[in-house]
C-alpha cells in the first residue's frame, strides 16, 4: 500500500488564496458547542412546552436520533470524505479540502471539527429531511439526539487527536481512529464508535 504523506506538525497549512475562504476553513473546537447546544435546548423546549411530547416518546426519538447519527457519520466519512476517484484533479482537490488535509496534517487543531460554513448547511439540510420523513412535531425529539451525536463526534474527534486517555473505552476509540490514520485509511471509518465498521466489515483486526 502506498504510504500517505503525514505531518506530525501542529501547523495549519494554508488551503486557499482567499483570506475569507481560508478563515472559513478553520474553527476552534468549542465553536460547535456555542452554535448547536442552543439548538438542542430550543428543540427540547418545543417538544415539551409547545407540542406536549410525552417523556417516553421524546426519549425514544432522542435515542433514535443518536443512533441515526452514528450511521450518518459512518456513511459520510466512508463515501463522501474519502471519495477520491483517480485521474480527476477536481475530485482530488475537493477531497483534500474536505478531508485530505486532515489526513496530511492530523494534529492541526484548527481543522479537527467541522467549520460552521459546512456544519450549519448540513444540519439545516438534515433537519428538513427528517422533518419531511417523521410524523408531525416528532422532529423536536429526534433532532436534538441527532445533533448531540454530531457534537459528541466533533468534540471526541478533537480529543482523540490531542488528549491522552486513561479509560479503556476511550483508549479503544482512540486506537481505532489512529489505525485509520496511520495504518489503513480504507478501514475504520467510525470515529465516535466502531459499530458500523464491524457491521460492514471495515474494522481492523485488533489484539
Amino acid at each position: 500500500m502506498k504510504k500517505n504523506y503525514v505531518s506530525n506538525s501542529q501547523e495549519s497549512v494554508r488551503m486557499f488564496k482567499s483570506d475569507l475562504l481560508e478563515g472559513l476553513s478553520k474553527v476552534h473546537f468549542t465553536v460547535p458547542l456555542f452554535i448547536f447546544v442552543p439548538v438542542i435546548g430550543f428543540c427540547i423546549y418545543k417538544a415539551f412546552f409547545q407540542y406536549g411530547l410525552g417523556f417516553l416518546t421524546f426519549f425514544e426519538l432522542f435515542i433514535a436520533g443518536l443512533f441515526v447519527w452514528t450511521f450518518v457519520e459512518y456513511i459520510m466519512h466512508r463515501f463522501i470524505f474519502h471519495y477520491m476517484p483517480e485521474g480527476k484533479d477536481w475530485a482530488l482537490r475537493l477531497h483534500f479540502i474536505f478531508h485530505g488535509v486532515h489526513h496530511d496534517y492530523p494534529s492541526d487543531a484548527m481543522r479537527l471539527v467541522l467549520p460552521p460554513s459546512v456544519s450549519i448547511p448540513l444540519a439545516t439540510g438534515f433537519y428538513f429531511l427528517f422533518n419531511a420523513i417523521l410524523p408531525v412535531h416528532y422532529i423536536f425529539g429526534f433532532f436534538p439526539g441527532f445533533i448531540l451525536g454530531y457534537l459528541f463526534y466533533d468534540i471526541s474527534h478533537y480529543a482523540i487527536h490531542h488528549f491522552n486517555f486513561k479509560g479503556n473505552i476511550w483508549k479503544k476509540i482512540k486506537q481505532h481512529h489512529m489505525l485509520h490514520h496511520y495504518q489503513d485509511p480504507g478501514k475504520g471509518y467510525g470515529v465516535s464508535s466502531p459499530l458500523w465498521d464491524k457491521i460492514f466489515r471495515s474494522d481492523f483486526l485488533k489484539k
